[in-house]
């Protein structure tokens, strides 16, 4: 009798051996990087301090924890370190989720809905000034670089490579150099940060049909602070917006011409610094459209938070980089009352 029951226990458990019936983990085996990371390789690998993730960034996205003995939820702070991640070294999704064991659908999902988070977030870190004050304090940093009072911003568009959006109207989003993009257009200050950014264009639209049609162009036009935007050749020289002269002739031409060039490229080096430091936009993005555009408008909150809490990354440029497009093609259109302001600024601030 008792040789049957051990009968019966062996032939059991060889039946549960041979269904091979897989362990189920409680327990991911992922160490904190917040823990196992010296602060200059967390920052190489995440592009922010620590200090800053704990108490800047994760307030921001405000997860609820949701560990619990169901499933393997994601921790908030693993979450938001996998975008960071994504957003500072252009790994593909898979590569991210297999440095922390995830899939990549995990990783897409976290992506799409922390980019959205970041991005509602935008309005409080990306905004023109909000005061005289402020402006006033603006206007002396511009005039500090080259010598040209009364300036407020510097604006230009760069293009962000995405994937072929596909349907009818997808050959809008092909540039003029041939590949997908968004053309995005920026406003930013003298301390390289974004004050205005526009994500919505497709790549095959002019730099001054964006600019006509955006919320900058009010603004400025408005003159609530009586400041002026500078601009390179591609737009249209307004009486709030001043490009470069094409042929400057008189020395106050040509001094005027050197400090405005000098004084936009500012806006060169911000897209230089911008896309160097989430590598992402310069490789190109294959999400959604909408989160997309998502993802650029958070990275460029997160600029500012880094020049405002980071020390500033060297933001040193090739010079042909910066000059590319100086000298390109010109937008000359019927407006008088544009180059008469700026001829009269020259003559006021340059003779």
């Amino acid at each position: 009798m008792n040789d049957d029951i051990f009968e019966l226990i062996d032939f059991i458990q060889l039946a549960a051996d041979e269904q091979e019936v897989p362990i189920r983990k409680y327990i991911r085996d992922s160490a904190n990087p917040m823990e196992v990371y010296t602060p200059l390789e967390f920052y190489r690998r995440y592009r922010f301090s620590k200090e800053i993730v704990r108490y800047k960034l994760m307030p921001m996205i405000n997860i609820e924890d949701r560990r619990n003995n169901r499933g393997l939820p994601i921790p908030p702070l693993f979450q938001l370190l996998t975008l960071l991640r994504f957003y500072g070294t252009s790994n593909f999704q898979i590569v991210n989720g297999d440095l922390r064991r995830i899939h990549q659908s995990t990783v897409s999902r976290i992506i799409t809905r922390l980019s959205k988070i970041m991005a509602s977030n935008a309005k409080h870190h990306v905004h023109f000034p909000r005061n005289v004050d402020e402006w006033k304090v603006v206007q002396d940093k511009f005039y500090k670089m080259y010598k040209m009072p009364g300036i407020g911003g510097c604006i230009d568009c760069t293009h962000i490579k995405i994937q072929n959006p596909g349907g009818p109207d997808s050959e809008a989003f092909r540039n003029r150099k041939g590949y997908f993009s968004l053309n995005v257009q920026a406003v930013c200050g003298p301390s390289m940060e974004f004050m205005d950014i526009v994500v919505r264009w497709p790549g095959s639209y002019h730099d001054s049909f964006i600019f006509s049609s955006s919320y900058a162009n009010k603004y400025f036009d408005e003159r609530t602070h009586n400041m002026l935007l500078l601009g390179d050749g591609g737009y249209a020289c307004k009486t709030y917006l001043f490009t470069p002269l094409r042929n400057p002739v008189t020395p106050p031409e040509l001094k005027y011409n050197k400090a405005q060039i000098r004084t936009r490229n500012i806006i060169e080096r911000v897209f230089g610094v911008w896309k160097r430091k989430f590598p992402c936009l310069q490789r190109g993005l294959a999400n959604a459209p909408s989160t997309i555009v998502n993802i650029i408008i958070a990275c460029a909150m997160l600029h500012n938070i880094s020049r405002k809490y980071q020390n500033a990354d060297d933001d040193s440029d090739d010079e042909e980089d910066i000059l590319e497009e100086e000298y390109g093609e010109y937008n000359d259109d019927n407006n008088i009352l544009g180059p008469a302001a700026r001829s009269a600024y020259i003559i006021r601030h340059f003779s």
